[in-house]
Parts: C-alpha cells; structure tokens; sequence
C-alpha cells in the first residue's frame, strides 16, 4: 500500500517539532544547573520559554512559531533539486532553522545552506534525507586568513556539513595578489576534496569589475573548485543575469554556476538558469517553485488571447 504523502509531511513535521523540543528541554536542564528555572512549553506549533531566577524575576522569554506549507505543490521538480534552501541571517533562531530543513525535506531542494553554527543540527534533522547540508566559510567579507577558512572548513564537514561555499579574499584579488587568492580557494578545496566533498568560491561579483570576475573565475577553476558563485547576498548587489553569462564562459561548460543574491522569483531563478546558472541560491525557494508569478502568467494569457485575433 503506498503511504499517503500528506501523511509523511505531517509526520515527519511532527518528527522535527518533537526533535526541536527535546533539545529545549535539554537546554533548560542547563539552566537550571546555573541557578535559573525555566519552562519550555509548545502548542499548535507555538514553543515558549520563560526562565526566572530564584528570586523570581523573569530573566528571559521569546516565542517563535514553526510555520506550515503544507499544501504547496510545486510546479518544477527538477528545478527544486537546483535550490540551495538559504538561511544566513545573523539572528535566525532555532525553530527557524528547523522549518527551513523541514522545507528542503518536504520539496527536494538540493541543500539546505546556514551558517556553521547551524551545521550540526541540520545534518541531524536531515538525516537519511537526500538535502545536503551546505555551510558558508569566511563569511561574509572573506578576510579571514586562508589557515582560518581551512580550520573553518574541517570543522564544519566533522559537524556534517557535505557543501561548502567560502568567500574569496576580495581585497588580496582587487591588489592582484593572485597567489593569494588561489592559496586560499585551494586550502578549503583540499580540506573538502579530502572527504568527498564539494567547494562553491563566493566572488561578491557587485565587489567586482568585469576583469576580476573573469580572473577569480579562471583562479577558481585551477584551484579545483567545483562551482563559482556570485554573491553573500550582504554586499550592495546580488545576482545578475550579466554576471552568471561572464562567470560561465570564464569557467566553461564542466564547472558548476551558482546564482545567489537577489533571486526571489521563478522568473529570477528561469533567468539566471537561462544564462548559465546550474545551482540557485535563494531564501524564496518554496515561492519559486511554485512556478511564475500571477502577473507572468496574466501577461502570458493575454498575449496569447491577443495572438488569436490575429
């Protein structure tokens, strides 16, 4: 008998609401061992956490909530398994981490992409699952020291990250230290490459003239890099349809192109594809595969009503 698929969303939700609270609670038992006491409840998907201390004054309380999506179809299957899931904000919480993993479960995507400090548990709420688990190493200005971004890259891959996506030392490109630069991509290459696992060099193309964004690419793809990527997203600009056309004529036909920054739509995400991208990264992944935006298709629809007055 073949399992009911509205099913397994609700149980294996269920499953990560129950992982989320476990790991609460064990929080909590923390806590208390410091001198505060706290409760930790969770209703219709609403958790909340009060600590006092002995005294009883309130030392801390938050509420977030596990959003659904149940009920989202997506209209392009192939181009989930093209969408690195993207969670990089400085304040994402836990439980929001959690819905993101439980989206890439739920539609496929070809990895979830946090910050390190999110590695471990994703690796465990996605386990079993096909999503990797993709982090970000010198992140986001990429000035830390190629011995760092190597560290940074080996302890993510031992926490379970299988993806990593590190940013190039921009100033040491604009200088045209190029030893520098390619140092750097292949100390996090050979640190991935060690267990099987592929490396995306972030460029920060809004950073970068026309020139540089060909060197990097060039360097990128000496080095062993499996994939050039546009942007962190936290730079002036993100993706453009410009830049993944340059990046991919630079790098060639054998190497991967990711399109990250910006791209909020099925329309960004067709575009970008269009110009060479074959990995998207995007915040909006469950809005993108839902397929074009009402208003594409309303303008689709009437010129196709005006194609038939003809």
């Amino acid at each position: 008998m073949k399992p009911d698929p509205k099913l397994v969303e609700q149980l294996v939700e269920i499953i990560t609401h129950e992982v989320l609270a476990a790991m609460m609670e064990e929080q909590e038992r923390g806590s208390q061992s410091d001198g505060y006491q706290c409760k930790f409840d969770c209703a219709n998907q609403l958790c909340v956490k009060l600590c006092v201390d002995k005294a009883g004054n309130v030392i801390n309380a938050g509420a977030e909530r596990l959003t659904s999506t149940l009920g989202v179809i997506p209209s392009d299957l192939s181009l989930a398994n093209m969408i690195d899931h993207t969670l990089l904000k400085p304040d994402a919480t836990q439980q929001e981490i959690a819905q993101l993993c439980f989206e890439a479960r739920k539609h496929n995507f070809a990895s979830v992409c946090v910050n390190p400090t999110w590695v471990s548990l994703c690796a465990q709420l996605l386990q079993g699952s096909p999503v990797k688990v993709c982090t970000v190493i010198g992140f986001p200005l990429g000035a830390t020291s190629s011995e760092t971004k190597a560290f940074e890259t080996e302890t993510a891959i031992k926490q379970g990250a299988t993806e990593i996506d590190m940013v190039i030392n921009i100033g040491a490109l604009k200088a045209r230290d190029l030893e520098l630069v390619a140092r750097d991509i292949r100390g996090v290459v050979n640190a991935a490459h060690a267990r099987g696992h592929i490396v995306k060099v972030i460029l920060e193309t809004a950073l970068l003239t026309d020139e540089e964004k060909t060197i990097a690419s060039l360097i990128s793809k000496e080095a062993g890099a499996d994939f050039v990527k546009t942007s962190t997203g936290f730079a002036s600009g993100g993706a453009t349809v410009h830049d993944v056309a340059l990046m991919r004529k630079a790098v060639g036909p054998q190497m991967g192109v990711k399109a990250s920054g910006g791209v909020r739509t099925y329309e960004d995400a067709e575009n970008m594809i269009k110009a060479g991208a074959t990995r998207i990264g995007a915040s909006a992944g469950v809005k993108i595969i839902q397929g074009p935006s009402n208003q594409a298709s309303v303008k689709t629809e009437t010129v196709a009503s005006s194609a038939k007055n003809y």
